[in-house]
């Protein structure tokens, strides 16, 4: 039974607002600037490139970890690995600290988590995120891009069931949160990458 509350610890994981820390450790509300949400993305856009990619480590982290601690917990049985980080995405993406609003996009935290699950398809996806921000500017259509990925190369590669379920609730839930992003760039006001406006 006590394994059980690594589940709870993974959520827990997941709700460290490390963009928030880091806003306030430069006096700056991250929800309160930029798009508002406190994830890597705009951690780079408010507050620089040193704190954002500390920010992009501790969510990476902070999804891997907690997929490793789902594996660990129940024998590296997929479905304990795929649990601890669909929990710690939920931690991260509806923040309990922050009234269970829609609060980070959970784009590094599920890299993360697929790292430890899919390492093969994390380099794929990788590389195709940064291949398409490069082209677009667009953080966003490289983060759903890199998802879309995923969910496309989990039925492409053999892989376990549960990590082709874990593939298209994830990836759902990640295009669930961009809905605000495609219509913004849809309208021309989406933020590039790599601007200051």
């Amino acid at each position: 039974m006590s394994r059980y509350l690594i589940f709870i610890l993974a959520y827990c994981l997941g709700a460290i607002p490390f963009a928030y820390l880091a806003g306030a450790y430069k006096g700056i509300d991250v929800r309160r600037h930029g798009s508002g949400n406190i994830g890597t993305t705009n951690a780079f856009r408010l507050l620089g490139a040193k704190l954002g990619i500390m920010v992009l480590l501790g969510d990476f982290l902070k999804g891997a970890l907690s997929a490793y601690l789902g594996l660990w917990a129940f024998g590296f049985e997929p479905w304990g690995g795929i649990v601890g980080g669909l929990l710690a995405m939920a931690g991260h993406s509806w923040n309990p600290l922050f009234g269970f609003r829609p609060s980070g996009k959970g784009v590094a935290a599920g890299f993360g988590i697929v790292t430890v699950l899919m390492p093969k398809v994390t380099l794929i996806a990788i590389t195709v995120f940064v291949l398409v921000v490069w082209i677009t500017r667009y953080v966003s259509m490289g983060s759903v891009t890199g998802a879309l990925t995923v969910l496309i190369l989990v039925f492409v590669f053999p892989q376990p069931i549960a990590y082709r379920v874990f593939a298209v609730v994830a990836v759902f839930a990640v295009l669930v949160l961009h809905r605000s992003n495609f219509k913004r760039v849809l309208q021309g006001t989406e933020h590039k990458f790599g601007t200051k406006k």
